[in-house]
């Protein structure tokens, strides 16, 4: 049922016979389909709330946890309902919910004096409006929804980038990519999303690996997941994962961007690597390791080899890139698949899809 109140409000919000609303309330609208892909979790959860109210208009969706007075649990009704089906209608989503975004998740109720820091002020100003708005007009419900989406479905359109073909594939070389690569992970964006840009890099190495060297014969590729989800909540023992035949963690790879190795991330690695069955598992960084922590990092790694057997890497991520890329027969085939990953993430922000074909178009690959 939720799927369907979900699914009839987006067909009417593609039409053009769009309800008028109080200007006032559609200005508050306009800020938040405006931040839709910035911040996800505020969006998801205003539609969470909205379709919970069309379906109970006596609850008070401001009580938005279990645990309140008369509440009701919000995530377990959006990851049930509203993320699946936001997906499914190819509109922005979070991995899970939008309750994983921590200015959310405070078990206080969403009225105008709720604290959570969101970070945008009049995101947070227009998320209490709409919430209130909703709490208080329940027969108006469904055509705020429709506005909102009929905002937000143009503005999620512009962020699909279409894949490129990749021209004068003979001048691609194992430099030359690494310095595209280096350019696009690091350039400052001044947004998030920009760390997952070497895991895409890495998972679209490791769909060429796993079909063409042996040590990964029978193995398959991980999904590519979201960097919002934990490895916890995944179950994933890091970025990227390979299972062997029997469907059992091979190889993993945790990559740190900004951010140099030290114990903290070890130790990490070894709690999540000595509860399965990995035989490597490689933890990478731009910047290194902490070199007085060294020490202390290598006889974590030996403990980790001598007790569970797991051959732990610790390693440069350029450095690992070059290797890697020396052992992929086409390079054409390499940036084929990132182009492709990074015209379709939903995570990445059209910044991060503008600026690779801007990479691109500079190097004469397009």
């Amino acid at each position: 049922m939720p799927e369907k109140i979900l699914t009839k409000i987006y067909q009417k919000a593609n039409s053009e016979n769009i309800a008028e609303i109080d200007t006032c309330l559609e200005n508050h609208l306009d800020v938040i389909a405006n931040n839709s892909l910035k911040l996800k979790g505020v969006y998801t959860v205003i539609i969470t709330l909205g379709v919970y109210k069309i379906l109970n208009p006596n609850q008070d969706i401001r009580n938005h946890q279990e645990s309140m007075p008369n509440g009701f649990s919000g995530r377990s009704f959006d990851t049930k309902f509203i993320t699946p089906t936001l997906a499914k209608l190819d509109l922005p989503f979070m991995s899970e919910s939008g309750w994983l975004t921590r200015s959310l998740e405070q078990p206080l109720p969403y009225n105008k004096e709720y604290p959570g820091k969101i970070s945008n002020k009049l995101v947070k100003e227009s998320f209490l409006e709409i919430v209130d708005y909703i709490e208080h007009n329940p027969k108006n419900v469904e055509d705020i929804l429709i506005v909102l989406l009929n905002k937000i479905i143009p503005i999620n359109n512009k962020n699909k980038i279409a894949t490129t073909k990749i021209s004068n594939p003979d001048i691609a070389t194992i430099p030359l990519i690494i310095k595209m690569l280096k350019e696009h992970f690091e350039e400052n964006y001044k947004t998030h999303g920009g760390a997952k840009l070497p895991v895409i890099a890495f998972h679209s190495i490791y769909e060429i690996l796993v079909k063409e060297l042996a040590r990964f014969s029978g193995c398959v590729l991980g999904d590519l997941g979201y960097n919002t989800t934990s490895d916890r909540t995944s179950g994933q023992v890091g970025d990227i994962q390979i299972y062997n035949s029997q469907n059992n963690p091979f190889e993993g790879i945790e990559i740190k961007l900004g951010q140099p190795i030290n114990v903290q991330f070890t130790i990490r690695a070894r709690d999540k690597i000595l509860k399965t069955t990995l035989q490597r598992y490689y933890i990478l960084s731009s910047i290194g390791i902490v070199e007085k922590e060294r020490v202390e990092i290598e006889d974590i790694i030996n403990k980790i080899k001598d007790i569970h057997g797991c051959q732990v890497i610790v390693n440069g991520l350029y450095e690992t890139l070059k290797y890697y890329l020396r052992l992929v027969s086409n390079l054409n085939e390499f940036l084929n698949y990132y182009d492709e990953k990074i015209s379709k993430d939903i995570e990445l922000q059209p910044v991060h899809k503008d600026k690779w074909k801007e990479i691109l178009s500079k190097n004469n690959l397009i």
